[in-house]
């Protein structure tokens, strides 16, 4: 059995759904399944990001290499009043954190693509992009560099906190053939939090991230300059936003600049 077709089963999808997400026949896809080395690139890369696998694997027909998207645990102190103290976020902006995260939540946490993975990159752009922008921070966390893209070091007690106080819970679901971590929110986000230029912002980032798969918001990531430029697992620079090549940037900077 081809690794084409053994993605698919694993899925649970039929050959007319994979069909038509590429945008080919079902005897077409009928034809990839038995001989994936006739696959044209443009359709390998397609389905490399539908099963979120490595292009290789689907055209050699092997076993996927497995991409561990899951960062490592923070270290923990012994009790919770240490948890608290390790929070680096600066204290009056960690209010703001959990309002802007029950709102992504709300706005774009039921799509299937958006998991803990795509999350971090959201809250990642969100702030970074709105530093670029208009050089204030939104919520001023602090993130890392990670294999995988850039991560918020305190999400992890933040949304602990949260799901003792019931404003979310943290469940285990299914992507594809992929074990997804997915947070359900309790409430409604208190949009007093906001100004109406961060909603804004926060809408246009939805709008141009949300719709990215683990994969592919990992890989534009990795195009940025704050995360090119740091070192593993050390703390991203809100500053070298301004380096950003014309790829990631979101600022229109005049020729003077």
């Amino acid at each position: 059995m081809s690794t084409l077709r053994n993605l698919r089963l694993e899925s649970g999808y039929t050959q007319e759904a994979i069909a038509g997400e590429i945008g080919v026949s079902k005897q077409t896809l009928i034809a990839y399944e038995k001989s994936p080395t006739n696959i044209p690139a443009g359709k390998v890369a397609a389905l490399a990001r539908l099963f979120e696998v490595d292009c290789d694997c689907i055209i050699n027909d092997t076993a996927p290499r497995k991409y561990a998207y899951a960062v490592e645990p923070m270290p923990t102190g012994t009790s919770s009043e240490k948890q608290e103290v390790r929070i680096s976020i600066p204290q009056e902006n960690l209010e703001k954190f959990k309002e802007v995260l029950l709102y992504v939540l709300s706005r774009v946490g039921a799509r299937p693509n958006v998991g803990q993975t795509v999350l971090y990159k959201l809250l990642y752009f969100i702030d970074f992009d709105y530093y670029e922008k208009f050089e204030e921070q939104l919520i001023g966390a602090k993130y890392i560099k990670n294999t995988f893209g850039p991560t918020p070091v305190d999400f992890a007690k933040i949304t602990q906190e949260m799901e003792r106080e019931n404003e979310l819970s943290v469940v285990k679901d299914k992507y594809f053939a992929k074990e997804q971590t997915k947070y359900l929110p309790h409430r409604d986000a208190d949009l007093s939090q906001f100004s109406a230029r961060e909603l804004a912002h926060i809408e246009d980032c939805l709008r141009k991230y949300a719709g990215m798969n683990a994969r592919e918001i990992s890989d534009y990531s990795h195009k940025d300059v704050p995360w090119i430029i740091a070192e593993e697992r050390e703390p991203i620079d809100y500053e070298s936003v301004f380096y950003r090549t014309p790829e990631t940037s979101v600022r229109q900077y005049d020729n003077d600049e």
